[in-house]
């Protein structure tokens, strides 16, 4: 028997890209302009700023002003960003045990397009949860 070996950072962005071309067409369209980034953790400046400790904690981050503000705000500065955290997400992905990492990354990347789409973390859980 072989020891599994993590999916890389490039095996990431394959996987997250397959989750982005998988979604339904409105909300695919919507996402569209969004810039996926793989790292394998969070910067420090940004766990300084959101007041995060362990680096494992944060799976995904949308980075950018929501398409729900953006008229009001004129255009963006820079484009709007999902980072997705490969060594959180592989954490997560051991301990649950129950969720393939394909899945995993899907969930977490439309987690983050969902705030790209202007909706907060209630609405989210909620829209998940209904799904069940």
């Amino acid at each position: 028997m072989t020891d599994p070996i993590a999916p890389s950072l490039d095996d990431f962005a394959r996987l997250a890209q397959e989750a982005f071309d998988a979604l339904p067409g409105p909300f695919k369209d919507a996402a569209g302009e969004v810039v996926i980034r793989i790292d394998d953790f969070a910067d420090e400046a940004t766990l300084a700023e959101m007041e995060i400790e362990d680096p494992f904690e944060l799976t995904g981050l949308y980075h950018g002003v929501d398409i729900g503000r953006r008229d009001s705000l004129g255009p963006a500065a820079e484009p709007s960003r999902v980072f997705l955290y490969r060594r959180p997400i592989l954490d997560e992905w051991c301990e649950r045990g129950d969720v393939g990492i394909g899945e995993l990354i899907a969930h977490v990347l439309i987690h983050e397009i969902g705030h790209h789409l202007g909706l907060s973390d209630d609405d989210i859980h909620a829209i998940e949860d209904d799904a069940d």
